[in-house]
């Protein structure tokens, strides 16, 4: 039965139900469809770009708050962490994100790694030795730009490694990342979702400002080529790896203004479902405050 208040005029009228958290609304659940999601969108959010920068800048406050607390927390014995993965297809934004939302906050309590192809010392382990070796440590907001599920990505569309050793690594991935969990570390997993036209206009002005030459890889072309192959990838990724204990967010990317606020959003949601709380003095507050006053 829905709950009924009344306005100025004394008429009943129905009152509105909460607004879901963006987590709910990017959600790779139960018969997720990439395909279905519009890489234009901007599910969860009704403004205009001058809204999500705006919402952007109110919410940096806040998040570098929460991160702080989180940091502190450990400082007193606390062991809970975060790790942010962030994937997505070339010029999706991942670097966007790490300007715009990771670095809004205290350095010394992140830790930011992206992984690039693997060295010959960390192709010598199993493929999640280099992700262990970069996991945050207590207190700790972790970074990953791009990470294992390169593993079931470039692997699989490239054949880097025989189909039963890829095939295996979703099981290996969701035992790994529950083991995370049941540690302390919330794992809050992102993919940057554009479309194949948004990628080929961002790669072309590359192509046409030199100060973007830096950033253009024309590597990038040919993992392009295989556009279909990677969908597919990602499909069976997002799908298979997407478990009540760490799901797969989906944020249509097109819109880079929009991702920045969708990803912030995410992190402080989870922050302030953990809620961190400033460590206790372990020492007389009131004594030392006596000593301070007579130096």
């Amino acid at each position: 039965m829905t709950k009924k208040s009344k306005d100025k005029s004394g008429k009943a009228k129905a009152s509105k139900a909460p607004k879901p958290l963006l987590a709910e609304v990017v959600r790779a659940g139960e018969g997720f469809e990439l395909s279905s999601v519009d890489p234009a969108g901007t599910p969860g959010f009704s403004g205009s770009r001058s809204d999500a920068e705006e919402a952007l800048a109110e919410g940096t406050p806040q998040l570098s708050d929460l991160q702080e607390r989180l940091w502190a927390e450990s400082r007193g014995g606390g062991t809970r962490s975060v790790l942010l993965v962030v994937q997505g297809m070339d010029t999706s934004g991942k670097g966007g994100i790490m300007r715009h939302v990771v670095s809004t906050v205290d350095p010394q309590g992140i830790r930011y790694t992206a992984f690039k192809a693997p060295t010959a010392e960390e192709r010598a382990h199993d493929f999640l030795w280099r992700i262990r070796n970069a996991l945050p440590g207590a207190g700790q907001l972790g970074v990953f730009d791009r990470s294992h599920y390169e593993d079931v990505l470039i692997a699989r569309v490239l054949s880097l490694v025989p189909k039963a050793t890829w095939t295996r690594r979703y099981a290996t991935i969701n035992r790994f990342e529950s083991q995370l969990v049941d540690k302390g570390t919330t794992v809050l997993k992102v993919m940057l979702h554009i479309s194949k036209d948004e990628q080929k206009a961002r790669l072309a002005e590359r192509l046409e400002r030199p100060d973007k030459h830096w950033k253009y890889n024309p590597g990038d072309l040919d993992q392009r080529a295989h556009w279909d192959e990677y969908m597919e990838a990602y499909q069976a990724a997002l799908t298979k790896c997407s478990t009540d204990q760490a799901p797969w967010h989906v944020i249509p990317a097109n819109h880079k203004w929009y991702a920045r606020w969708a990803v912030q959003r995410l992190l402080l949601d989870v922050l302030e479902g953990l809620n961190p709380t400033w460590p206790v003095a372990d020492f007389d507050v009131a004594a030392e405050k006596a000593r301070l006053s007579a130096l």
